[in-house]
């Protein structure tokens, strides 16, 4: 089973997909229970709703959905947001507190270590390489970690989601240039002031707080984007075109800011 699918560009951008997969090993796909194989925290359409929005863009997925390895957790287990619901490394709730696998069929501690070997560090080993490969070139590299999520999810945030939602992890993961160029885009595209937030519930998940160092030219921004802008919310997820191609335009343009944003 493919873990990881890399494309290659040759402009100073990396784009991450870590939760866009929806792959499951037949081995752990058994145990898990009605809610899990449901696979209702997936970034559904991620990759499609991307595709060739940056000619040149460097584009990392994952294969493997979040409830076999969430790439985006810390390897060690430590919480992204203490003290607040989040889900872990090798989850064992869906986003709304609802068990995922069968009774006793949980990942112990020994199975998450080797899930993080087997499916967790392939991810990062090839995002890394990509994100050197650039830097290599361009001397930085701009990593834009693509995500998205229901719009409203009680167990995690209050009320409506905005539709964009920006994390430079408090403006530690990039330049002030390149928060302000992405926030200006964004801002100016939104539908008003209450659909856009920078580090807010969502300020910038593993990936990009472990690859943002940008006194070392390297520059991370992540979006978390409700899903209303694209798709149907509720099952069997589907991509809905015509809002897809307007969220495109925006996203193309939010996409063209962050390219420049160094030049």
């Amino acid at each position: 089973m493919k873990i990881v699918e890399v494309v290659e560009g040759e402009g100073p951008v990396v784009l991450g997909q870590p939760h866009g997969g929806t792959e499951v090993p037949e081995e752990i796909r058994a145990r898990l229970n009605a809610v899990g194989a449901g696979l209702s925290d997936t970034d559904w359409h991620i990759g499609r709703l991307y595709d060739g929005l940056l000619p040149g863009a460097t584009v990392v997925q994952a294969r493997l959905h979040r409830y076999v390895i969430d790439c985006n957790r810390d390897p060690s287990g430590a919480s992204l947001y203490p003290g607040q619901a989040t889900t872990g490394l090798c989850p064992v709730t869906d986003f709304d507190g609802r068990p995922l696998w069968s009774a006793g069929a949980e990942p112990d501690e020994a199975e998450i270590a080797r899930r993080r070997d087997a499916y967790h560090a392939p991810y990062h080993a090839a995002l890394a390489a990509q994100i050197e490969r650039v830097r290599a070139r361009h001397g930085v590299c701009l990593f834009f970690d693509c995500h998205s999520i229901r719009s409203l999810v009680p167990r995690l945030f209050e009320g409506r989601l905005p539709t964009f939602n920006l994390g430079t992890n408090g403006g530690a993961s990039c330049a002030p240039a390149v928060e302000s160029a992405v926030r200006d885009a964004v801002a100016a595209l939104a539908e008003g002031p209450g659909d856009w937030v920078l580090n807010g519930r969502f300020k910038g998940g593993w990936c990009t707080r472990h690859y943002g160092r940008p006194e070392q030219g390297l520059h991370a921004v992540q979006l978390e984007l409700a899903q209303r802008a694209y798709m149907e919310e509720v099952a069997p997820w589907r991509y809905d075109p015509a809002r897809a191609e307007v969220t495109r335009g925006k996203l193309k343009q939010v996409l063209e800011a962050f390219a420049g944003s160094l030049a």
